[in-house]
C-alpha cells in the first residue's frame, strides 16, 4: 500500500509550507533518508525528507504552492500502485497583480524590495534563449532575481524564465552571467533597488505600481510583532558608552590573529558583553508565562539578521560559557545559514535575550521591538565621534548607543537600569570580555 507523505511542522509557529522544489520527480526511485523536496516555513527554507523506501508515484503539490499542515505532498510505493488523488488540493500561491503602463511612460526607477525568494531549481546547462514577448508585454521576474540582474548587468528582456509560469528566477540571472547571455545596458529604471536606490537621473514612476502577495514569512512576523506591541507593556532605557577602548582592542587582536582567520565584529563583543551582562542581573533572562515568571539559568543570545523579506534571530546558545571567539565563529555561521535560509529550527529557537544592532547601517539610536517570549531586546546604534568631556577636558570620543526595549511584566525600571549599566561597564571595559 502506497504511503502519502504530508506537510510536517517544521517550526513552532509554522501553519502552511510553500513548496518550493521537488529534488525528486515522478517514477524516481527513492530510499529511507532522501530529500524529496525543499519547503519553505515562516522562518526558513528546509528539506522535505523520505522516510520509506519505495518509487515516488505522485506528485500533489506542485511546486510554487502553499500546503497546510497534514496536507498531503506526495505517495511512495510499489511501482505500478494506484493512489487516489487527496481529497483537498493544495492552495496555489497568489499571482502578483500590476497595474499596465502607459504606452508612454518610461519604465520605472527601482526595482521592488527584495522579497523572500524560493530556492532555484540547478541552472541549465545553457543560458535561456530570448523570448519572444508581444510589444508592452511586462516581464516576470523576481525581485531577487531583478536585483541579482542588475548587480551583473543582465537585461531580463533578453532571457526567458524557467520558474512557474515561465518567471525569471535566480537561477536564470546566474545561468545568464555564466554564459554571457542578455549582457548590455540594464532598460533605464531598472538599475535601482530598494536597498542601493536609482539613478538620480531617471525618469517616471518610483517603481511599478503592483500588489504583492504576503509571503509565510512576512505573515508570521506581521503577527508576532503586533501581538508583541499591543499585548506586551514596553517601556526602554538608554544611555552612551565608550567605544573607544573596544575599538582599540579589536583592531589589536584581528591585526595579531589575522593569519588564524581572526576577524572579530564589534557585534561579537556586543553579544559577549550581553551574557555577560545577564549573569551579572539574571532577572532579564526572563519570559512572562501568565501566571508565573521563568528565569532561564544559561545566556541563549539571539541576534538580528536580515533576510529577503523579513528577518530572523539566529541563538547562540550557552553564549555566558564561550570565549568571544567561539561566539564570532558560530555567529558567522549561523548568520551565513541565515541568510541562505538554512537555518534548523534548534538554531533559531530558544533564545532568551536578543540583539538588534542597526549599526553597521549607519543609525545613530532606536528602539527595538520585543521579541516574544523574551522579556527584554538590545538596540545597538552606530558608533559616533563626538565631543565629550573627560577628566573636565573636552576631547573626541567613540559612543555607542545602547536601547533596552523591557517587558514591563518582568523587568522593573531599576532593574534594566542594572542591566544596561553591567553592558556599558562591560563594553568600556572589554578586557573582561577575554578572560
Amino acid at each position: 500500500m502506497a504511503q502519502i507523505i504530508e506537510m510536517p511542522k517544521l517550526s513552532d509557529t509554522m501553519t502552511v509550507g510553500t513548496l518550493v522544489k521537488w529534488l525528486k520527480k515522478e517514477g524516481d526511485v527513492v530510499k529511507s533518508g532522501t530529500m524529496l523536496a525543499e519547503v519553505e516555513t515562516d522562518k526558513a527554507t528546509m528539506e522535505l525528507e523520505c522516510f520509506f523506501d519505495g518509487t515516488l508515484l505522485k506528485i500533489f503539490a506542485p511546486a510554487g504552492s502553499q500546503v497546510e499542515l497534514g496536507a498531503p505532498l506526495c505517495a511512495v510505493g510499489k511501482p505500478g500502485e494506484v493512489v487516489e488523488a487527496p481529497a483537498k488540493a493544495p492552495t496555489p500561491t497568489a499571482k502578483v497583480e500590476s497595474k499596465p503602463e502607459a504606452a508612454a511612460a518610461p519604465p520605472p526607477a527601482s526595482a521592488p524590495a527584495p522579497a523572500a525568494t524560493p530556492s532555484p531549481a540547478p541552472a541549465p546547462a545553457h543560458a535561456p534563449a530570448a523570448p519572444k514577448r508581444n510589444a508592452g508585454e511586462r516581464v516576470r521576474i523576481s525581485p531577487l532575481a531583478r536585483k541579482l540582474a542588475a548587480e551583473k548587468g543582465i537585461s531580463p528582456d533578453a532571457l526567458t524564465g524557467t520558474g512557474p509560469g515561465g518567471r525569471i528566477v535566480r537561477a536564470d540571472i546566474l545561468s545568464a552571467d555564466s554564459s554571457g547571455a542578455g549582457r548590455g545596458p540594464v532598460p533605464a529604471g531598472k538599475t535601482g533597488s530598494a536597498l542601493t536606490g536609482g539613478s538620480l537621473l531617471a525618469k517616471g514612476p518610483v517603481q511599478e505600481e503592483r500588489t504583492v502577495p504576503v509571503s509565510t514569512m512576512r505573515g508570521v512576523i506581521a503577527k508576532r510583532l503586533l501581538e508583541s506591541k499591543t499585548q506586551i507593556p514596553h517601556f526602554y532605557l538608554e544611555l552612551e558608552a565608550d567605544v573607544g577602548p573596544l575599538l582599540e582592542l579589536r583592531q589589536q587582536l584581528n591585526a595579531a590573529l589575522e593569519k588564524e582567520g581572526v576577524k572579530l565584529s564589534v557585534n561579537d563583543f556586543v553579544l559577549k558583553a550581553s551574557a555577560e551582562a545577564l549573569r551579572r542581573v539574571p532577572a532579564v533572562n526572563g519570559s512572562w508565562e501568565g501566571s508565573q515568571i521563568r528565569y532561564f539559568g544559561a545566556a541563549h543570545v539571539s541576534f538580528a539578521v536580515a533576510i529577503d523579506d523579513g528577518l530572523i534571530t539566529p541563538v547562540v546558545k550557552d553564549a555566558h560559557l564561550k570565549t568571544i571567539f567561539a561566539i564570532s565563529t558560530e555567529a558567522k555561521a549561523l548568520g551565513k545559514l541565515a541568510k541562505e535560509k538554512k537555518l534548523k529550527p534548534d538554531q533559531f529557537t530558544g533564545g532568551t535575550f536578543c540583539v538588534s544592532n542597526l549599526g553597521m547601517m549607519g543609525i545613530d539610536r532606536f528602539s527595538a521591538i520585543i521579541n516574544p517570549p523574551n522579556a527584554a531586546i538590545l538596540a545597538v546604534g552606530t558608533t559616533v565621534k563626538k565631543p565629550v568631556v573627560k577628566d573636565d577636558t573636552i576631547v573626541v570620543g567613540q559612543r555607542m548607543s545602547l536601547t533596552l526595549s523591557c517587558d514591563h511584566r518582568v523587568v522593573d525600571g531599576a532593574v534594566g537600569a542594572q542591566f544596561l549599566a553591567a553592558l556599558r561597564d562591560l563594553i568600556e571595559k572589554p578586557a573582561l570580555l577575554l578572560l
